[in-house]
């Protein structure tokens, strides 16, 4: 169980387990897809924010809180608006105390496949595919390979 936010220091986090705070832990991961489904590396995304490629890595797993004005500057360069960020989040002070909020999707999940390296290929390359016929009969490959008749 969490500990009360008196309990977490000026980075968020909570001084007993020392765990990032879930909100900085889902921020991180929404820059991280973003950047990903751009083909940007974090080396790319820290010069163009002046930074090195191993805060950008910080920023992405959570373990460093991103302040406001580097919030910002991440919608720029990143192309999205800053609400984007917290999409999916736990609404209001609840958030630090859902139970799992800061673990991994389930394995095998949809969520987990689009945030992999593979899921983003595979989407940014299919939503390309512009002939109707030619994305059926990928997604019947899939379906034979996968030996699952559930994909629909």
């Amino acid at each position: 169980m969490s500990r009360p936010p008196e309990f977490a220091d000026a980075d968020g986090e909570d001084k007993g387990s020392r765990r990032p705070n879930p909100i900085d832990v889902h921020v991180g991961s929404r820059v991280r897809f973003r950047r990903m489904l751009l083909g940007m590396s974090q080396e790319k995304l820290g010069e163009k924010l002046g930074l090195t490629f191993q805060q950008v890595q910080k920023y992405e797993k959570g373990i460093n809180r991103i302040g406001a004005s580097r919030l910002f500057d991440l919608a720029q360069v990143l192309g999205v608006s800053v609400q984007f960020f917290y999409e999916e989040a736990p609404a209001g002070e609840t958030a630090q105390f859902v139970p799992g909020f800061a673990d991994k999707p389930a394995e095998g999940s949809i969520v987990e496949f689009l945030r992999s390296r593979d899921g983003l290929e595979l989407n940014k390359a299919f939503v390309r595919i512009s002939d109707a016929k030619a994305r059926r009969a990928i997604v019947d490959l899939v379906r034979s390979l996968a030996n699952d008749d559930t994909v629909d």
